[in-house]
């Protein structure tokens, strides 16, 4: 069926049953991220879809701008997450990607970036500067999994359970969280995102959040907040405080994810996206994990324009330094400001 036309589509029934019947979907793709990216950040989302003569659904891309003086104009599928290119029909996922390119040339964006978790064959560039780490989980008993680590992985997963650390999930460990997580952002000299986004997502995704903290005497010490979608969870934000590598709780936290995630019934446990070669890699690796790239699609005004803003990036290496400086109460407040620009 010959696709006819490419519009803004806000039927999110029907935009969402038509994204879970395609293959390679995410919960990135689905519509209630509208909701979350105008409410929390006020950005402009345009949800195209492309329709038949019929008015049936072909193809979708969900787009959002982020635009500011400092860090440029952009159009993302998806900002601040990991996936959301193009999804549907052969041809309509090129209709899709072209008709993105025609716009961002037409609005003078620095950079167009369809995040992609498969090959869609565009006639594109595409950056593999980040990679995805997935384990796959046995079915229903998560021995199997716990006797196929390494002896000194195990170890080091029972070493905060014998300082007493505990484990706890549920909606009301959101702000605990965001506790150690923005804490660790400062930390690390990054902008942290704000609580209403946590907030907001939990409240709109409901029961396919899964948010859970490392306690150790009462205070959240590690903390982790992810999705599930189908047979796949996906930790897609997680800290630990580093006054507390000695005893790493984080490694405790992860496998109270993974023990969960096979007592539910999940399939795959998805580590999200990091930097090859890096420590956070390395991490994700020895859990008996494996990578696989992600297929970043880019249409750029400019050569200098190959990714989002980056510490990474020598134009902005002064920041890091500076922000590790910043008592927590400010970077709270003044991240969200700063970070709501970067993609």
């Amino acid at each position: 069926m010959a696709v006819q036309r490419i519009e803004c589509f806000d039927d999110s029934a029907a935009w969402n049953a038509f994204v879970r019947s395609q293959e390679g979907w995410t919960h990135c793709h689905l519509h209630e991220w509208k909701t979350v990216v105008e409410t929390v950040f006020g950005h402009e989302c345009f949800y195209l879809a492309c329709l038949a003569a019929d008015n049936s659904i072909t193809g979708v891309l969900p787009l959002v701008r982020v635009k500011s003086k400092l860090f440029g104009h952009y159009l993302v599928s998806m900002p601040f997450v990991n996936y959301g290119g193009p999804l549907g029909s052969p041809e309509a996922v090129r209709e899709l990607a072209d008709y993105a390119t025609r716009f961002a040339n037409g609005e003078n964006v620095d950079l167009l970036e369809l995040r992609s978790r498969m090959d869609l064959g565009l006639n594109l560039p595409v950056s593999h500067r980040k990679v995805t780490v997935v384990l796959d989980l046995p079915e229903g008993d998560p021995e199997p999994l716990w006797s196929s680590f390494k002896a000194k992985l195990r170890s080091q997963v029972r070493r905060p359970q014998k300082e007493g650390v505990e484990v706890r999930f549920g909606r009301d460990q959101v702000k605990p969280f965001y506790a150690v997580f923005s804490r660790h952002m400062r930390d690390l000299g990054t902008p942290t995102q704000p609580l209403s986004l946590f907030e907001t997502i939990a409240d709109v995704f409901d029961e396919n959040v899964w948010c859970g903290c490392a306690y150790l005497d009462g205070a959240p010490i590690a903390a982790g907040f992810g999705f599930r979608w189908e047979d796949e969870l996906e930790m897609t934000w997680a800290s630990a405080l580093m006054e507390y590598n000695r005893i790493a709780p984080n490694m405790l936290l992860y496998w109270s994810f993974m023990e969960r995630a096979v007592n539910e019934g999940v399939k795959l446990f998805n580590f999200g996206r990091c930097t090859p070669g890096q420590g956070t890699h390395r991490f994700k690796l020895q859990w008996g994990s494996r990578e696989e790239p992600l297929w970043w699609y880019q249409s750029a005004k400019s050569s200098d324009k190959v990714g989002t803003p980056s510490p990474d990036d020598s134009k902005y290496s002064w920041g890091p330094r500076i922000w590790k400086r910043i008592p927590v109460p400010i970077a709270n407040a003044v991240g969200p400001k700063v970070v709501r620009y970067i993609p």
